[in-house]
């Protein structure tokens, strides 16, 4: 086999099992683990702020509002859904808009380890990255990483430089209202500024706070 072709398949190879180590090394609860995109600002020297708070300094009212926006059956998953996958498969077959089916572990995943773009090949890389890292992570350990590498703003990371930022509060003190706007706006920070809602994103962020303040049942592997 020629060098190049061998460098090349051990590079592959290297690139397709490092995340796997690194979901193992990521299970320490001291270990704080950055983002691709955070490693990107960093790169292009654009910097970003993140400051790492821990899953019981974070307030409930934002878990809630973040798992019954992004993640409903969170605590009953493997890490993929696979009655919401099968429905986004089938919408595809038939030739209609598909809707998101990305639990919190793939996006995790995703934030961690892969790229943002939509494509077929990091969907594929996605699930089974989604599912180990599941397997190995406790819940509150998932949410923890999600909620400290996800993207709230112009290098903003983490939901402690997001209260920062937006209501100029701590992660532990976010009410519920303003816990469900960070929500509704986790899908496109950029567009979706919580702390400047326009009226869509006010509706939405009010069917979020109902929907959290009966999630009692959905989220009993976060909570006693």
């Amino acid at each position: 086999m020629p060098r190049l072709i061998r460098r090349v398949l051990i590079a592959l190879l290297v690139f397709l099992l490092a995340p796997y180590v690194l979901i193992l090394i990521y299970r320490v609860d001291f270990i704080r683990p950055v983002s691709t995109l955070m490693l990107a600002d960093l790169v292009t020297f654009q910097g970003y702020d993140r400051r790492w708070v821990d899953f019981e300094d974070i307030s409930p009212n934002l878990v809630r509002a973040v798992m019954m926006s992004e993640d409903g059956q969170y605590c009953a998953h493997g890490g993929v859904d696979w009655k919401q996958m099968r429905g986004v498969v089938d919408d595809a077959l038939a030739g209609e808009a598909t809707r998101g089916a990305s639990t919190i572990p793939m996006q995790t995943s995703k934030n961690l380890f892969l790229w943002n773009s939509r494509s077929f090949v990091r969907k594929v890389l996605e699930i089974p990255l989604a599912m180990v890292s599941d397997f190995i992570w406790p819940k509150q350990r998932m949410m923890e990483i999600y909620l400290n590498i996800a993207e709230w703003g112009p290098g903003i990371y983490g939901i402690e430089a997001a209260a920062q930022y937006h209501f100029k509060t701590s992660a532990t003190k976010l009410s519920p209202r303003q816990s469900s706007l960070l929500a509704v706006a986790l899908p496109n920070p950029m567009d979706r500024v919580a702390s400047k809602p326009g009226n869509g994103m006010k509706r939405l962020a009010s069917l979020i706070d109902r929907r959290a303040k009966r999630s009692g049942a959905y989220i009993t592997c976060l909570y006693d």
